[in-house]
């Protein structure tokens, strides 16, 4: 036992040793990095124990512990003979780094010293260096002094010279001559601008602007005494006026303005005189003339006068531009004065032969003129290829004079078009129509208002034609709907010439009511009614239930003769026909409607793209489509409303046997047929609102056939042969969108999932009611699994369909209370191990006639 005491006492100092000595695993990787070792005891998470285990496995293992004991003491020995050596090497490190920082500290003083006999030596040179550069840099100032003198004497030289020079060249108007001295002169005072203090500086500059201030003077009388003098009429462009022109151009940039505004003035007077707003050739019905005069007055001036002015002054735009704002400003003057006289094909022909003659400015002229100076740069350098480009202004002018008569229209590719349309002379004189651009607008609503009441005579007649209740044709869009939207699309190309702002919104609002009209009087109101069915579905159901009484219980089902006036109350296969015309026309008035809200945002001004909002418009479409639906679904719900109310009024508890389906579901599954292909066949090319019809009736029929069963009071047998039906009536529902066609196509799952939910439900009532009564919880059981989610009244129409009595009822009735979804406290729903035998072979019955 000591020996055991022992061995412990010594591991347990081995484990807290261990426990000492413990690094992080940051550590621990550095050292296995620095000292790689395959030894357990070397690893981190090192444990004696289970170190001692492995060397001793077993009892028999412990015969060679002498041997193991030795072999570690040699290797402890090892170890701190190793040990030892590190610690007196250790020793001898400190002495051997005081003497290596003596060492370093030495060499540290004799750099110092080198260091500042290095700087004494670069302070010597630069001071040597300075001293001789000195003599360099004075004669380097003096040379640039003298450069800049001799420079200044020349200068001063030139200008008084030129001076002289000028003076006498003004004399004797020789404007060739003056150009290059006058270049120079202005050029060289510039460099005088910094002594103008000096007085003969001041006076030489004082006569420079003297020479220009009298060259300016003299030129401009030169020019009117040749356009305007008594000469005039005989004067002959000559080569002192054009070399005069190269003066100016050298001169204030106001004296070129100045002649050039009234020489352009001056070629304008006529023009003005001629369509002054009196005369009857000013109206706009004579706008033709105007530009045909124009055409006529600047080719003149061209040819005569084309050589004379410098290229760079842009005189035939600049007269062009003049042209335009007179024109615009006076059109505005007189519409504003006669704007009662105006209608719309005056107004369109005003605004199509100003947007003819605009786009031929725009071919002809860069419009520089008109751009601000970041423009002017952008254009000079595609200058050279226009000009190689340019087109014959006279052959143009001879194109354009024929698209002025009456109906002809000017050739245009799109390449001209968005030449015109980038063009500072786009709509330079149209933009004085716009105030009247309503004329135009109000002209279409006129147009759309009488195309309407057009379209009311036209549809009825179309929608009585034979060939619409076609059995085998799809339904038609309506003529009227396609006229509808070309009648759009050349309003709307149209206003994109006149303008693509406030005009085309105005145009837009137009579209959008138009378009609820054409959904109210052309489609809603054209829906035919269904006819009151109240009085002769009483009598049917009436008659019905007469006969019922007359026959047997035992053969109930089987025989009656299912008699009803199904035609009454009902559309007939034109009206059917009808209906879907009419949801197909919406269908593409809805689909064109949102293409055209893009091309409207494509084609508006941006800043009022965010105003074009078609939304309403389609939503009106949209309750066009779901009216004509829910008609169809109505119409069907209608049809087989005798065949439920007749099922409700069958004595179900009298039957004593099951047979074949009722005489009732055929019924129904005959109106299925009757109808279902036909709007099948009608709505082809619009599959998704057949798909929404199916639906739609599935939701609304079945809720109704469900309450029509808890109408029913019912036997075991009854039940079983409701049963049947409602599961014939399952197959027939689930098959519906394929009713007798010839292609079998799967039904939407959709559509089967709602099927399935509704008549599943149905089939589970009828289970429920089979349930006999007794044992009460196995009947309430069976009411929780199989209708989970209803409630205490339906329990309790499944009572009275059971025809308990008062007191079952009640009994049933409170055992069911606590799992009702009402009760505060519900309780765990237990499910039946076992249907009832009843059950198991209506089962086997249905599986039978599927």
């Amino acid at each position: 036992m000591s020996n055991t005491a022992d061995e412990d006492e010594f591991l347990d100092e081995i484990s807290s040793e261990f426990e000492l000595i413990k690094f992080s695993s940051d550590v621990q990787s550095a050292i296995e990095q620095v000292v790689p070792s395959d030894d357990p005891v070397d690893v981190a998470d090192f444990n004696a124990v289970d170190y001692i285990n492995s060397l001793f496995p077993t009892e028999q293992s412990l015969s060679n512990i002498d041997q193991v004991i030795n072999n570690m003491e040699t290797k402890v020995q090892n170890i701190d003979s190793e040990i030892r050596n590190v610690v007196r090497q250790q020793t001898n490190m400190e002495q051997d780094g005081r003497s290596s920082l003596l060492d370093a500290q030495k060499v540290i003083s004799q750099l110092l010293i080198q260091v500042r006999d290095i700087k004494c030596r670069a302070e010597s040179s630069e001071e040597m260096v300075r001293e001789i550069t000195q003599d360099i840099k004075q004669l380097d100032c003096a040379k640039r002094n003298l450069t800049t003198a001799i420079t200044t004497l020349n200068h001063l030289h030139m200008l008084v010279a030129g001076v002289d020079s000028l003076k006498n060249l003004i004399k004797n108007r020789q404007y060739g001559d003056i150009v290059m001295p006058l270049q120079g002169i202005l050029e060289v005072i510039k460099h005088f601008n910094n002594y103008k203090d000096i007085p003969q500086i001041n006076q030489l500059s004082s006569e420079v602007r003297d020479i220009q201030v009298t060259l300016a003077e003299q030129i401009t009388k030169d020019f009117h005494d040749a356009f305007s003098g008594s000469n005039s009429k005989s004067f002959v462009p000559n080569w002192q006026l054009a070399e005069a022109c190269s003066v100016v151009s050298i001169l204030d940039p106001k004296v070129k303005k100045d002649i050039l505004k009234w020489f352009i003035d001056l070629q304008l007077s006529e023009y003005v005189h001629v369509f002054y707003e009196a005369e009857d050739v000013a109206w706009i019905d004579k706008l033709d003339k105007r530009y045909a005069w124009f055409k006529k007055h600047l080719l003149n001036i061209e040819d005569k006068f084309g050589a004379m002015f410098p290229a760079d002054w842009e005189l035939s735009e600049q007269i062009t531009v003049e042209f335009c704002s007179i024109t615009r400003n006076e059109l505005s003057r007189i519409m504003a004065k006669r704007k009662n006289e105006i209608d719309v094909k005056l107004l369109l022909f005003a605004i199509q032969r100003t947007k003819n003659f605009e786009n031929l400015l725009s071919r002809r002229f860069s419009g520089i003129t008109l751009m601000s100076e970041e423009k002017k740069q952008l254009l000079s350098a595609a200058a050279e290829n226009q000009a190689s480009n340019k087109l014959d202004f006279e052959s143009e002018m001879s194109t354009f004079s024929q698209s002025l008569e009456v109906g002809a229209e000017t050739p245009s590719t799109q390449k001209e078009i968005d030449i015109a349309i980038e063009s500072p002379f786009n709509d330079i004189i149209g933009q004085c129509f716009y105030p009247y651009l309503y004329i135009y607008i109000n002209s279409v609503d006129r147009n759309l208002f009488e195309l309407i009441e057009r379209f009311v005579n036209d549809t009825k007649t179309e929608l009585d034609r034979e060939d619409l209740t076609c059995e085998t044709t799809p339904a038609i869009v309506l003529s009227s709907s396609a006229d509808l939207f070309l009648f759009y699309k050349k309003s709307l190309v149209q206003c994109k010439e006149l303008s693509n702002e406030q005009p085309m919104l105005s145009l837009a609002n137009t579209f959008q009511k138009y378009l609820r009209e054409y959904a109210t009087k052309i489609l809603q109101n054209n829906l035919p009614k269904l006819n009151t069915i109240a009085p002769s579905l009483s009598a049917s159901v009436t008659s019905i239930t007469r006969e019922l009484r007359d026959f047997s219980a035992a053969g109930l089902i089987r025989d009656f003769s299912f008699r009803t006036q199904s035609d009454v109350g009902k559309y007939t296969n034109q009206e059917l026909s009808r209906i879907c015309c009419i949801l197909s026309t919406a269908e593409y008035c809805l689909e064109t409607t949102q293409q055209l809200e893009e091309k409207l945002k494509e084609k508006i001004d941006v800043s009022l793209k965010g105003k074009i909002n078609m939304s309403q418009e389609q939503d009106v479409f949209h309750n066009v489509i779901s009216t004509c639906i829910q008609f169809l679904v109505q119409d069907l719900e209608i049809a087989c409303e005798p065949a439920l109310t007749a099922m409700s009024k069958i004595q179900w508890q009298n039957l004593e046997s099951v047979g074949d389906q009722s005489t009732y579901v055929n019924a129904i599954v005959s109106h299925l047929k009757s109808v279902v292909p036909l709007v099948r066949t009608k709505l082809s090319s619009s599959r998704k609102y057949f798909t929404q019809f199916c639906i739609k009736f599935a939701n609304s029929f079945i809720p109704k056939f469900i309450q029509y069963i808890y109408k029913c009071k019912l036997s075991t047998v009854g039940a079983e042969q409701l049963l049947l039906d409602t599961h014939s009536l399952k197959i027939v529902l689930q098959k519906l969108p394929s009713i007798d066609s010839q292609v079998n196509r799967e039904p939407p799952s959709s559509y089967t999932k709602v099927v399935l939910k509704g008549m599943t439900k149905a089939e589970n009532i009828l289970k429920v009611v089979m349930t006999p009564h007794e044992p009460s919880s196995t009947f309430v059981d069976q009411f929780l699994r199989l209708l989970p989610e209803s409630d205490s009244s339906e329990f309790q129409k499944i009572l009275d369909m059971k025809c308990l009595k008062t007191a079952e009822k009640s009994y049933l009735a409170g055992l069911f209370q606590p799992h009702s979804p009402n009760f505060v406290t519900g309780s765990h729903i237990s499910s039946p191990k076992h249907d009832t035998s009843n059950v198991r072979k209506l089962d086997n019955l249905i599986k039978k006639f599927s």
